[in-house]
């Protein structure tokens, strides 16, 4: 999902929020595309994988997705917004992946039917982030991947809102960590600059994951 704050996290907020936005989003942000290609190559796909791109927005990530797992991977994107889909088919992407009109909540995909997922600028729109986290876990094998990725770091991203970093911010890795941990994932690196900001999980064996949330 794109880089910008929704101001609500329910499902019908972020689709207020983002549908007047999709036909212009990326021309909003034009010089992204570069950082949304590192963060895929840091996710370490390998030919023949799944991934889902949770929150795709207008699918900047999908192409390099698709470079990444090859013509005999499977690359899925889901978003909450019709409009933002879209916007995705107009620019041509959906010949990168398959799109599908979803909540990341819920998704509708088997247990551990994928190898990785790639997620930008998704923790802070989800309703419930733990069970929307659990979800991701349910739907990934173990020793399967996340990336949670924003083309700006937290700093800059405050910024840009006209807003103080504050150490509540799910984002920052004393939160994200045990965040993530609880939902089955095991954070690996984290890198948080003023260009970048990605969060490198891996899903765990364990059943943290495994059961869809209530509701």
């Amino acid at each position: 999902m794109p880089h910008e704050s929704s101001h609500g996290n329910s499902a019908a907020e972020v689709r207020d929020f983002f549908t007047p936005r999709a036909a212009g989003w990326d021309s909003r942000f034009p010089d992204d595309g570069p950082a949304y290609a590192a963060a895929v190559a840091d996710l370490g796909l390998r030919p023949g994988d799944a991934v889902l791109d949770a929150g795709c927005g207008t699918g900047r990530a999908l192409p390099a997705l698709r470079a990444a797992v090859g013509p005999g991977g499977t690359v899925l994107g889901v978003d909450l917004t019709p409009a933002m889909l879209a916007a995705a088919v107009r620019e041509g992407r959906d010949g990168s992946a398959g799109l599908a009109l979803a909540d990341v909540a819920r998704l509708p995909l088997r247990d551990g039917c994928l190898d990785a997922v790639f997620a930008a600028g998704l923790i802070s729109h989800l309703a419930d982030p733990a069970a929307g986290l659990r979800e991701l876990a349910r739907v990934v094998r173990p020793g399967g991947r996340l990336a949670l990725f924003h083309p700006v770091g937290r700093a800059a991203l405050a910024a840009r809102h006209g807003r103080p970093l504050t150490p509540d911010d799910l984002r920052a890795e004393p939160r994200l960590q045990p965040l993530l941990a609880g939902a089955g994932w095991r954070l690996e690196s984290y890198t948080d600059q003023d260009t970048r900001f990605l969060a490198l999980s891996v899903r765990e064996t364990g059943e943290a994951g495994r059961e869809r949330p209530a509701g």
